[in-house]
């Protein structure tokens, strides 16, 4: 067996059951980036970075994704169309399979770290069938030094085999991809796509339930930054709601763009070492921080080039909507290290709006705080997820409902009691429509939703006057600087007012309709938040 690279001394491929490989352990970005191109799985653009194609899947498969049902998550799980179960038999057979695809082929390992926090720290061993999916394990982690290499001691393992298919019938597997977390046995295995957010997506999960149930610690799918001041403000949202251009603010300093743990002892911490963000329609003068990251060392995916040059085409969506570039947070020039932040003073709740009737900014009570959070509504915006071609709207419990292994309310309660003991103020915010719903209205402008935020950062939306949205029972502001007045009020930008109405009732009523499942769990304060459906005007 050949090996190449550093590695602790004790570090073989073999305990994993990989025989006769010949295994890169822990090489440069700059070694993954001409081995990739080498190989011809990837190209250079011109500002240095590589782009790569990931395949049939340029998004997450969230009904392949699965969690081995054991003595561990038998009676913790909740279990269904989300945490899919898979027996604990199928999967070491399963398993076998895939450490024997990788048996006598070319792989790459590296070690990694999750969790910025030294007290929540989880060693990570990633072995990955192509390097540019290590190259996205480099970024997107927490790099330990050569001296913490060398005597590396992994606590989970990752096997990536994209190029291994699953045969469903014997396999027990949806179809030929899937993503299988194994709490006992600590690994996460992925095969049969190559789409690199199915990995840290799954070091993700399997930290929604380590931290919560195992140390009292609430996870987060959001980003974080923190002011002059020290103040930190984290943001809730799914994919395509602006987590990571958000949080991307040259007057803040970047903690991370999408996992953090709220720990017992008021930090709020990174679980990446890395950012991930969307590049559709991407300019330098729209987000400045993540175009001037896209340079050696950063991963491209699925993106197309200016025709006749290997300049990055950012409006070209042929692939995908969900054409993505992974790069290391020190590619950020303005970040806090270690990537760790104090309690939050404002928590930013994003949704993607497709109905276009939630105001851009609102001011919630805890009880709307509550409920909001619960029902995480919001649209799945184009290319997020397979099969997703234009705006569907979605509730996804917890602003992250894919990647939460334990009951939403565990998450809920967690985040209620932190913030009655912190004292944060929360917004929910609208990134999607306004002047109507999508297909006639437009997309909330980015410079806009910055300066609502903005203002929120800087209190000048605290002696604001403020109007109670009939339907939904939101405040929202009447005026506030840089924001044209008539934007702040969303029934005012429909040019048919009782169109409004009605879809304003509709998107009501759906929200009535997905909170039947918690109603047993609310107490009256999050029952009152509830949207009242009225007639039209």
């Amino acid at each position: 067996m050949n090996e190449t690279g550093l590695k602790a001394d004790n570090a073989t491929v073999e305990e994993y059951g990989i025989k006769n490989a010949t295994s890169h352990w822990n090489l440069s970005p700059d070694e993954l980036a001409k081995r990739s191109i080498d190989l011809g799985q990837a190209k250079e653009t011109s500002t240095g970075a590589i782009t790569v194609d990931t395949g049939e899947f340029t998004g997450r498969s969230p009904q392949d994704r699965f969690i081995v049902k054991d003595s561990i998550t038998e009676d913790a799980i909740w279990w269904g169309n989300i945490n899919i179960p898979f027996g604990p038999d199928a999967f070491d057979k399963l398993y076998d399979k895939v450490v024997d695809y990788l048996s006598g082929k070319e792989i790459y390992v590296r070690d990694a770290i999750a969790c910025a926090d030294p007290s929540y720290k989880m060693n990570l061993r990633v072995v990955n069938e192509y390097p540019w999916s290590n190259m996205f394990v480099y970024n997107m982690f927490i790099r330990p030094t050569e001296e913490e290499v060398k005597s590396f001691d992994p606590e989970w393992t990752v096997i990536n085999a994209p190029g291994f298919m699953a045969n469903p019938e014997i396999d027990g597997t949806r179809q030929h991809n899937f993503a299988i977390l194994n709490f006992t046995r600590k690994i996460a295995l992925v095969g049969g796509t190559g789409y690199t957010g199915e990995i840290k997506k799954g070091i993700f999960s399997a930290l929604n339930f380590i931290l919560p149930h195992q140390k009292n610690t609430l996870s987060m799918h959001c980003s974080a930054n923190v002011g002059e001041a020290g103040d930190t403000a984290i943001f809730f949202g799914l994919s395509g709601t602006g987590k990571t251009t958000l949080s991307a603010d040259p007057n803040r300093q970047l903690i991370g763009d999408d996992e953090h743990g709220w720990s017992d002892e008021n930090t709020v911490f990174n679980f990446e070492g890395g950012c991930y963000a969307k590049c559709i329609d991407l300019s330098e003068e729209k987000e400045p921080d993540i175009y001037h990251a896209i340079k050696p060392g950063a991963l491209l995916e699925n993106i197309r080039f200016v025709n006749g040059s290997n300049e990055v085409d950012y409006h070209n969506s042929d692939v995908t909507e969900n054409t993505r570039v992974s790069y290391p947070l020190y590619h950020i020039n303005n970040i806090i290290t270690p990537s760790i932040g104090k309690n939050p003073k404002n928590i930013f709740f994003l949704t993607c709006d497709a109905f276009g009737v939630l105001p851009p900014i609102s001011k919630l009570t805890p009880g709307q705080a509550a409920y909001q959070f619960i029902s995480g509504y919001t649209a799945k915006v184009a290319g997020t997820e397979a099969g997703i071609t234009e705006p569907v709207t979605a509730f996804s419990a917890c602003f992250g409902a894919p990647f939460m292994p334990l009951h939403p309310t565990v998450y809920g309660e967690m985040l209620s009691k932190k913030m009655q003991e912190s004292g944060v103020t929360v917004w929910l915010v609208n990134t999607g429509w306004s002047g109507g719903s999508y297909g006639v209205g437009e997309r909330m402008s980015l410079k806009i939703t910055r300066s609502l935020i903005t203002a929120a950062l800087n209190g000048e939306l605290n002696n604001m006057d403020y109007n109670t949205h009939e339907i939904f029972g939101l405040n929202f502001p009447t005026s506030c600087p840089n924001v044209p007045d008539e934007v702040l009020n969303p029934k005012n930008t429909w040019g048919d007012k009782s169109a409004y109405d009605k879809k304003a009732n509709e998107l009501a009523s759906k929200f009535v309709n997905n909170f039947k499942q918690f109603e047993e769990f609310a107490n009256d304060e999050i029952m009152a938040a509830s949207p009242k459906v009225v007639e039209s005007v």
